[in-house]
């Protein structure tokens, strides 16, 4: 192996979970020096949604009768993928389409693909950290996506921004009236001329996720620096059988 890099963003008490869930809390129930009823060394307690940082969703995020974390196999978290970066062709509430990632890449069934949008960069300990619009302006998959995405067999899909999703595929336009106007705006026509919502609405984890195509958002790290290459990448999520979706560690591997 020569190389590692690493797709991670950092996980700390003020990262963001996304809108709504609990984000992370970490206290010391004992310290070296004794103090919290404890001495020796010390310990941690920590209390967090999953949906905080680098995570993966499970398939029971959003379909009852999949796999949790827990029992996908390793071999399914790791493999041949692809890093497709197209921060140069998209920009708030842009529509990303398969036709564009493959003007970029080499893109193959079986693999595991990884789109950089760019936004990692308005994450929350980026110099040009802007919460709102890493959460609810960022790029997201045409209608068709989904599709392809079933044709491709990916193994799985990893995003650098809050979700796989549109931001307005989500409960985000309801919470963010205005900005959903706005989005509306940059499209051109009304939203749901283009993404119908019984069809469409949070269509990647819908659609996707009891097919087993399953995602990891808020990636980051060292994105940059494997734009549209070929790579093994491998995630890292909890051996936990209950969990339905994983804070995780993301790593590309070069050989």
């Amino acid at each position: 192996m020569k190389k590692m890099y690493d797709l991670t963003q950092r996980l700390s008490v003020h990262t963001p979970p996304w809108p709504s869930y609990m984000p992370l809390g970490i206290q010391y129930f004992k310290r070296i020096a004794g103090a919290h009823m404890g001495q020796g060394a010390n310990g941690q307690i920590i209390n967090t949604s999953n949906h905080v940082g680098t995570h993966m969703d499970g398939e029971i995020h959003f379909h009852a009768s999949g796999r949790t974390i827990g029992d996908v196999p390793l071999e399914e978290w790791c493999g041949d993928g692809v890093v497709v970066d197209i921060s140069d062709m998209v920009e708030d509430y842009s529509l990303y389409t398969p036709e564009m990632l493959e003007s970029k890449a080499d893109i193959r069934e079986n693999d595991i693909l990884i789109i950089n949008t760019g936004y990692h960069r308005y994450s929350w300990d980026q110099p040009e950290s802007d919460e709102l619009r890493y959460f609810v302006k960022h790029p997201g998959p045409s209608p068709d996506f989904h599709k392809w995405a079933l044709e491709k067999k990916f193994k799985w899909i990893g995003v650098d921004c809050g979700s796989a999703d549109h931001p307005m595929n989500t409960i985000l336009r309801d919470w963010h009236p205005k900005l959903f106007k706005e989005a509306e705006k940059k499209l051109g026509k009304p939203w749901e001329e283009v993404f119908p919502e019984e069809e469409f609405y949070q269509v990647m984890h819908i659609k996707l996720f009891p097919e087993g195509i399953i995602h990891a958002e808020n990636l980051g790290g060292e994105i940059n620096k494997l734009s549209n290459r070929r790579i093994w990448i491998g995630a890292f999520p909890w051996r936990a059988i209950e969990l339905e979706s994983c804070i995780c560690r993301i790593v590309a591997f070069e050989f």
